[in-house]
């Protein structure tokens, strides 16, 4: 075949270390919009990205040209380094270390893009880490809670 060819959307979940509460409303649109920068610069175009306080999702397509732990490694340490010229507040701001990523079909794309646009109303009823835990056991991924939280 002379041409490579792909269309791979992934959603993916972190949050910030310890799951502190430090993504501030004041903050949290520019640093979506930051955090869609990273995604176009690396060719993985951004369909919605949102979270909530403590945490971030972002659904996006999955270039060809980067693997996903390299596409995590820059879209964390980008937006790292920018959060934490936005002020003294944010001065000590890091992601956890690790990250959630799940496959979504062509057919679930609006699905989870409408779920990120609603995260402000499920974190009324459920945790970070409730929900996290959730999609673990939907994907069927194994997991230690012990090393999921550090």
């Amino acid at each position: 075949m002379a041409q490579s060819l792909s269309n791979i959307y992934v959603h993916i979940i972190f949050s910030t270390k310890y799951r502190q509460k430090l993504i501030k409303p004041e903050i949290e649109d520019e640093l979506y919009k930051y955090l869609g920068g990273i995604c176009k610069e690396l060719e993985c175009y951004p369909i919605k990205i949102g979270g909530h306080i403590d945490h971030v999702h972002i659904l996006s397509s999955l270039s060809k040209k980067i693997t996903l732990i390299k596409y995590l490694e820059e879209i964390k340490k980008s937006s790292s380094k920018w959060i934490k010229t936005k002020g003294n507040f944010y001065k000590d701001f890091y992601w956890q270390n690790g990250y959630g990523a799940f496959s979504v079909s062509p057919t679930q794309v609006n699905n989870i893009k409408r779920y990120i646009e609603t995260q402000k109303e499920h974190h009324k009823k459920m945790t970070f880490q409730e929900e996290y835990i959730a999609f673990l056991n939907k994907y069927k991924i194994d997991y230690n809670e012990k090393y999921l939280w550090d």
